[in-house]
């Protein structure tokens, strides 16, 4: 039943929050800040009393902690949340993100606060619903439910110098390509349990009884196809990404986080969680592919990158380069590249987090995201705001692999197990941490040394307490996450230990 209560705690506080903007401005703030907080309050007390069951040696396609309600039973839809190290970690991930993007708001929004917290809500819920969801109806459900609060989080709070309608054109795009996503996984899904009514003259949509049907290749490898089709797009992957950098550059600080935070992560999820166990076959066939798009994109986006201007735009396109790491994590079918994959979805959202909070902080003082206008920051910023260089540096350097970061750790464990499956795309994907570290530091010499431009006039030199907090609360995350990354690596090792392991026996790799 708890785990119902992570998917209607803020879908419920949407509501209020709704409500409540009568009352107060600052009110739906209060509840929003209650609402994620009582959220990882949950989430950390299943794990109290959950954890010996979750890291226990409990057999695949079984789970530890898992709700059932026959929602259609003669469809065969149920709503059947289930919850392992895997997806714990990430509704932790949720919560964490959940609450920077209600401080990094608190002063930012100040049109609707109650519209946008409703918003901001039914996000984080549908998120966390498509991480329990083990039926694919309710997967579907929550995959598309995610859509509609997006598309106002951007057409309505979006980036304030955009004209409207440029938004609205932005967020008609979104739109496009998650409803495209929606419609493969639709038919994917629908797909997979006609053939499953076809052998046993029932509909279910269980991920149990879906599990290792017999199929043709050409059909496993069809559905499989679509499958990851609607997860690529939200990933992203090349040709699928132009949505991200136009959504990203029209958002809010808050949109921003829940844009490269939250929803690649949840594709992420779905190809391993889905697309890999369901169609064993068709994925280990298509595996090299994927695992020289994830090189594609590396190279690719860190490329584009070099020639970006707009923070928002750079930003989006070093996403897609990180991204590349995980599909090729992904499909390397070595347990070890897995827990590096799981490491990175979270050190990269912590990471992007920050970068996005930090320039969100220096877009107030200098009032455009024009890398071009910007230079010689690190000396005109008064001291209070000496920070902002600082951490920028800081959270660069974390993007690009660090050492003593979580990133670090994701991407050697990444690239450690990719070799052991395909040498020649490991080393080929080191050379695309070097072009990480060039245009990340391309980036602080832009922004912060040099000449400083004439035309730029600082609007902002103090910083608030909340800056300081929101901006070290991530740097202690990340130094963490590279310190003690055995506390992932564990909680992670028993759910990647069944994907691996039933992967193995169904295609007989020892």
């Amino acid at each position: 039943m708890l785990l119902l209560y992570l998917i209607l705690l803020p879908f419920f506080g949407s509501i209020i929050c709704c409500k409540s903007e009568r009352v107060g401005s600052d009110i739906p703030r209060w509840i929003a800040l209650f609402v994620t907080g009582l959220l990882l309050i949950l989430t950390l007390f299943i794990w109290k009393y959950s954890h010996e069951a979750i890291m226990g040696n409990y057999s695949f396609p079984n789970w530890p902690v898992e709700y059932i309600l026959h929602w259609i039973p003669h469809l065969g839809i149920s709503l059947h949340l289930a919850l392992d190290g895997l997806s714990w970690l990430m509704i932790l991930l949720v919560d964490i993100i959940g609450i920077l993007s209600v401080l990094c708001s608190w002063y930012e929004v100040d049109r609707s606060p109650g519209f946008f917290y409703c918003n901001l809500l039914l996000v984080l819920g549908s998120v966390i619903g498509v991480f329990l969801s083990i039926d694919l109806f309710c997967l579907f459900f929550f995959w598309e439910l995610i859509l509609f609060p997006m598309y106002l989080l951007i057409t309505i709070w979006g980036y304030p110098l955009s004209p409207e309608n440029i938004r609205v054109i932005i967020a008609n795009k979104f739109v496009i390509y998650a409803k495209i996503s929606g419609l493969l996984m639709l038919v994917a899904i629908l797909t997979l349990s006609f053939i499953y009514y076809h052998s046993h003259g029932v509909l279910s949509f269980n991920y149990v009884d879906l599990l290792g049907m017999n199929m043709p290749l050409h059909i496993e490898f069809f559905i499989m196809l679509f499958f990851f089709l609607s997860f690529a797009i939200k990933l992203p992957i090349v040709p699928f990404h132009s949505w991200l950098s136009d959504a990203h550059s029209q958002t809010s600080m808050t949109g921003s986080i829940d844009l490269v935070g939250l929803l690649p992560k949840t594709a992420a999820y779905g190809i391993l969680r889905f697309v890999l166990p369901l169609f064993p076959h068709a994925s280990h066939q298509f595996a090299p592919i994927a695992m020289w798009i994830g090189v594609v994109c590396i190279f690719y986006g860190a490329c584009i990158a070099f020639t970006k201007t707009n923070i928002k735009r750079f930003l989006a396109y070093t996403t897609l380069s990180h991204m590349g790491f995980i599909l090729i994590a992904l499909y390397s079918g070595n347990q070890i590249a897995y827990q590096g994959a799981i490491v990175y979805m979270i050190a990269h959202s912590l990471s992007m987090a920050g970068l996005c909070i930090i320039y969100g902080q220096l877009y107030d003082r200098v009032y455009t995201r024009d890398m071009k206008r910007m230079g010689g920051l690190w000396n005109q910023l008064g001291w209070s705001s000496r920070h902002i260089p600082a951490c920028s540096l800081f959270f660069a350097t974390a993007t690009l692999g660090i050492p003593c970061t979580g990133n670090f750790v994701g991407e050697i464990m990444i690239l450690f197990g990719s070799f052991a499956s395909n040498p020649l795309i490991a080393v080929l994907s080191t050379l695309g941490l070097i072009l990480a570290s060039i245009y990340s530091l391309v980036m602080i010499q832009r922004i912060y040394y040099g000449q400083p431009r004439k035309t730029l006039s600082l609007k902002k030199t103090s910083s608030s307490s909340m800056e300081w907090f929101l901006t070290m609360s991530i740097i202690i995350l990340l130094i963490f996450i590279g310190l003690f990354p055995q506390y992932i690596i564990k909680i992670a090792f028993v759910s990647t230990q069944h994907i691996h392991a039933y992967l193995s026996q169904t295609l007989h790799i020892e």
